[in-house]
């Protein structure tokens, strides 16, 4: 063979080469800008209308019930909702109080990571009205309890247990309940007076506010006493502080 042909064919196949490894670096950016697209589009909370109320940074969106602004009581730190669990809780009537949303909801879907100190007390509210007759955010506010099941150190009865609907509707008794100090995941499901608790991926209780079921429990349950409670169908999300260090993360809901 020539030493012509044989240059030409040298030139030819390193062309060739070079022009295969830019289209499969092009491939490969095509493919990688189209899997960050596709992964973006199928986010759950896109998708389905889930709604963030903590940006991870600050408690914008937030404010303390009661008080005119947030206290010491509540802060943020690591892309967490903090109460440092100082005091007697939001009852002793000093600078405490339930951090709440500044934003009220009716029918939704709330879902809230969170992890509690031993011996810890706190919960999850819904249906919030913040007036001048009404001292606590529980006084209107249901409750999704939670606590240190294992290590508190009174007695409890099994409606003042983690996820049950405080005084009323205990949870089922083998709930997967991770300890104290570890992360859990709560589910509330409000849907026009159907009410649904879940804890860590599954469903726990479930109730119709207003059945004969749930008027029985009513009247043998503290609540008779507070006359603004469950009164209203529309009003904030609250965090509540019981003087226990607690945490919250990853703080969502979808309005149904």
């Amino acid at each position: 063979m020539e030493r012509r042909s044989i240059k030409y064919l040298i030139i030819l196949f390193t062309a060739v080469s070079v022009s295969m490894l830019y289209s499969c670096k092009e491939t490969g950016k095509e493919e990688a800008k189209e899997e960050k697209t596709s992964e973006k589009a199928s986010s759950p909370e896109q998708e389905e209308g889930w709604i963030s109320l903590f940006d991870g940074k600050t408690l914008h969106g937030w404010k303390q019930y009661g008080q005119k602004e947030i206290t010491k009581m509540w802060g943020t730190e690591d892309g967490m909702i903090v109460c440092n669990g100082e005091g007697g809780g939001e009852a002793d009537g000093r600078q405490r109080g339930s951090l709440s949303t500044t934003e009220q909801f009716d029918n939704c879907e709330l879902i809230v990571d969170w992890k509690i100190s031993p011996e810890g007390n706190s919960g999850i509210l819904y249906h919030i009205v913040e007036k001048p007759e009404y001292k606590h955010a529980y006084d209107t506010g249901p409750e999704y309890q939670l606590l240190d099941d294992v290590n508190f150190p009174s007695p409890v009865k099994d409606v003042q247990k983690t996820a049950a609907a405080y005084d009323m509707y205990p949870a089922k008794a083998d709930k997967k309940l991770n300890p104290a100090g570890e992360w859990n995941t709560a589910k509330i499901v409000y849907d026009h007076g159907h009410v649904e608790h879940w804890l860590n991926g599954e469903k726990v209780l479930e109730y119709d506010v207003g059945s004969a079921d749930w008027k029985a429990r009513y009247e043998k349950s503290k609540w008779v006493n507070y006359p603004g409670w469950n009164k209203y169908k529309k009003g904030s999300i609250g965090l509540q502080d019981h003087g226990s260090k607690v945490w919250f993360k990853n703080i969502r809901i979808k309005k149904l």
